[in-house]
């Protein structure tokens, strides 16, 4: 792994992280694993560092979370001992400077990400890399028509993408291939493994034992160039599962039911590490869907231990060798003779828990969750009663099941039951019906396997391996108006007001493929299929039987499509990177401006925001997928749904002359006019996906702060990645003392980062309408490294500069 030279960074701490050769060169007093000679590279580093852990913390009992993680410190002990009393007070506390061993890139923050290691000038990465091409691909037609339209539209983008991979050495997955947390828990994801990935669902893989962590592209950048990545210690929120599942409840229920009692904030600053004997009655693609949606309650990240099941799903994903290695890793102590010697993939017997919450899968139910929020969780057997009380729409306009979340052999299998014997009866959805698989992996075998047919015969809509709904790329069929209220039913992730199809009219619920697919065929969101019946053309009643399916096929995946294989190749510097000069899609970078030699003055509160205000808020996905690589065309979104808290008006920010904008339109007017500026807004601003763009945007129309009641993990480090200043009020009551048009200089921020992020501030108030000035304390959480990057502008301003 190839480092960067330091020396013109602000700050010392990534310095100090590279200085540590020293420090292993040093190692020969400890105890080693001498684990060349009998484990396979992947795991010898691991169990080498592993090693260190242990030796550094003794006899200390460690979770399964809290092992991977330590065992990818740059350095174990600087990292673990550090400001931590001794190695006492690791979680919530201690700067973690972590080794990734890959990146994982979706085709529309790849973008961004490519061309900040672009300005990097290297020859290749630093450590082994992907890039998926799932998001630009629009869900309309069907899975043939809509792929041809999507690479047509999208050529250019492909194009530079293909190019960068080739150059670069990164495997390039076309399009059509598959969505990238489905391809890379199939291909890539190990136990013991530890992943960055820039997209919020990347947790996915820890259903398979991986540490994975959605970032933004500057984080992924800082990895990519070989340098120590930083994480605050997470707390572990630990998640005891008893029991076995009920016939119609799904794996889904478990995550959709730990959503309502956590709230999207509730996991916020926490890895979710799920244990107990109920884990060992799941599927592996089933704890993945759990993994995944960890994302909307805030998490790091989200794992559980290997299982049967983990081994079984290596095996039918064609790597058993891989499967062995989980086997002599757990069984090899190195020179150790103790327990503690062996890694295991479990938490140490006896290990300690920040927070507990038990489950007992037998007494779960269905849970549906909804609308406008992922973490509004309704029993099944309430779900009727609650529609009628909020006046939800009783019509269901489309189920739409797949997706990254819900496209396993088993999800689909499972629904394969509910669609034949209605078909036997004589039924078809009465909804629209789409089916979105997860990989040309899925699809092959599931169309090998005969299961898609079923859905087809019935009337189903088979998507493209894409994202396609999911983020914002349908586009329907049904003629509903927009700000038409409707609702639809997925098996997908997250459910923001307009996310799907734009219209703000639109409630999706969340719910299991099972309970999807036998609400379409209801049409009808007040049907409970574990209760009711439906009328048959003949007249009879029909009701459902419990669903059943298999775990996996019982032959190997198919591979599908050779067209859709991965390409995968050494870095070629003759390479040419594809970018035209003329392009309206793609734009190199400028750098940012450097933090001025003093406190901020003169900013002005441009708007502000009451309510949820989420990555979509700030930058929306849909038609403005197309701009992801280009920097001022995108920014014509910025916070474009976002509701002023003043007027209650969405996309409206007023200037200082009263006159009435677009909030873009008056970020773009005060740019330039050199106006730099702030938004003030509620609690866990940025929550949502690890779109960059939310922070870059700003960022380039002139936002020098951001100040909240709480931030969203990913959001919050993607600002101070771009340079722009996260702060919290000390007392939240202060967020109505500010006002917008108020001006707003900074005492103390300065002084803080000049101190590597230590130190008090302040935001000093000149009310706009001449009342006064107000002095409201602030909180941060700058970490020296951090400061080093707003100083200096940006992270990328620092990495470019080190080469």
């Amino acid at each position: 792994m190839r480092s960067i030279d330091l020396a013109s960074r602000s700050g010392n701490a990534l310095r100090r992280a590279f200085q540590t050769q020293n420090l292993r060169r040093a190692a020969h007093t400890r105890p080693l694993s001498h684990a060349a000679s009998v484990l396979p590279p992947t795991y010898e580093k691991l169990h080498k560092k592993y090693t260190e852990v242990r030796w550094v913390l003794g006899d200390r009992r460690l979770t399964l979370a809290e092992k991977i993680l330590y065992s990818h410190l740059d350095n174990v002990e600087e990292s673990l001992l550090s400001n931590t009393n001794n190695g006492r007070d690791i979680r919530g506390k201690a700067n973690l400077k972590l080794n990734p061993d890959r990146v994982n890139m979706q085709d529309a923050s790849a973008q961004m990400a490519l061309l900040q290691f672009m300005a990097c000038n290297l020859p290749q990465t630093a450590i082994p890399a992907s890039i998926h091409c799932d998001h630009l691909i629009v869900g309309e037609r069907g899975a043939d028509e809509d792929l041809s339209a999507g690479i047509k539209t999208n050529h250019e983008v492909f194009d530079f993408l293909e190019s960068a991979g080739k150059k670069y050495g990164i495997d390039f997955w076309p399009p059509g291939a598959g969505i990238i947390h489905q391809t890379v828990l199939e291909n890539y994801a190990l136990p013991g493994y530890m992943m960055l990935g820039t997209d919020s669902h990347s947790p996915n893989a820890g259903g398979l034992s991986t540490i994975t962590i959605g970032v933004g592209g500057a984080d992924a950048v800082e990895a990519l160039v070989g340098a120590p990545w930083e994480l605050k210690a997470p707390k572990i929120l630990g998640v005891r599962l008893t029991g076995k599942l009920n016939d119609w409840v799904a794996p889904k229920d478990v995550i959709l039911h730990l959503a309502g009692l956590l709230t999207v904030r509730g996991g916020t600053g926490y890895i979710v590490e799920y244990f107990g004997p109920g884990v060992e009655t799941l599927s592996l693609t089933g704890l993945a869907t759990a993994c995944n949606m960890g994302a909307e309650i805030g998490a790091t990240t989200s794992i559980f231990p290997v299982t049967d099941a983990s081994i079984r799903y290596l095996k039918s994903t064609r790597r058993d060798q891989a499967a062995k290695d989980v086997d002599t890793l757990q069984n090899f102590s190195g020179s150790g003779s103790t327990e503690d010697a062996h890694f295991r993939f479990k938490a140490d017997e006896g290990a300690q828990y920040d927070e507990l919450i038990e489950i007992d899968l037998s007494k779960l139910e269905p849970h549906i969750n909804g609308p406008f929020t992922p973490d509004l969780s309704t029993p099944l057997s309430e779900f009727k009663k609650t529609v009628q009380e909020q006046e939800w729409p009783e019509k269901l306009s489309a189920g739409l099941i797949g997706s990254c979340t819900n496209s396993s052999y088993e999800d689909m299998t499972r629904v394969e039951s509910l669609v034949k014997e209605a078909e036997k009866a004589g039924l078809k959805p009465a909804a629209d019906f789409y089916i979105t698989p997860g990989s040309e992996q899925i699809r092959a075998t599931l169309e090998r396997d005969g299961t898609l047919q079923t859905f087809t015969k019935a009337g189903g809509i088979v998507l493209s391996n894409a994202c396609g709904p999911c983020i914002g790329q349908w586009k329907r069929q049904d003629n509903v108006e927009k700000g038409e209220a409707n609702a639809i039913l997925t098996s997908y992730n997250r459910n923001f007001r307009g996310r799907n199809d734009g219209n703000p009219g639109t409630m999706n619920f969340l719910a299991s493929p099972e309970i999807v697919t036998a609400m379409a065929f209801a049409g009808t969101t007040t049907f409970n299929p574990m209760t009711d019946s439906l009328t048959t053309p003949d007249g009879k009643e029909f009701r459902f039987s419990a669903p059943h399916g298999l775990e996996g096929p019982e032959t190997p995946f198919e591979q599908g499509k050779e067209a859709l294989n991965v390409l995968s190749q050494p870095p070629n510097a003759e390479e040419e990177v594809k970018i035209s000069p003329t392009s309206e899609r793609l734009a190199f970078l400028e750098p940012f401006e450097p933090f001025p030699s003093s406190d901020l003055s003169g900013l002005r509160v441009l708007v502000k925001i009451t309510g949820k205000c989420t990555t979509d808020t700030i930058s929306a996905a849909g038609p403005w997928l197309k701009y992801k690589g280009h920097l001022p065309n995108i920014s014509e979104n910025t916070l474009n749904t976002a509701i002023n808290a003043e007027t209650g008006e969405v996309n409206v920010a007023y200037d200082l002359d009263g006159s009435k904008h677009t909030i873009p339109e008056l970020a773009k007017k005060w740019k330039a006019a050199n106006q730099p500026w702030l938004v003030v807004a509620e609690h866990n601003y940025g929550e949502g996906s690890a779109r960059e763009h939310a922070a870059l945007q700003p960022r380039y129309l002139g936002a020098r702060i951001i100040v909240c009641k709480s931030f969203a993990r990913i959001h919050e480090t993607n600002l101070k990645k771009q340079g722009v200043v996260p702060l919290t009020f000390a007392n939240e009551a202060d967020y109505d003392k500010i006002s917008a048009g108020d001006e707003i200089s900074t005492v103390g921020l300065y002084e803080m980062l000049q101190n590597g992020g230590k130190g008090d501030v302040s935001l000093k108030v000149t009310k706009k309408d001449g009342s006064g000035e107000v002095l409201i304390p602030v909180k941060h959480a700058v970490s020296e490294d951090q400061a080093g990057f707003i100083l200096a502008g940006s992270a990328l301003n620092l990495l470019s500069k080190g080469l």
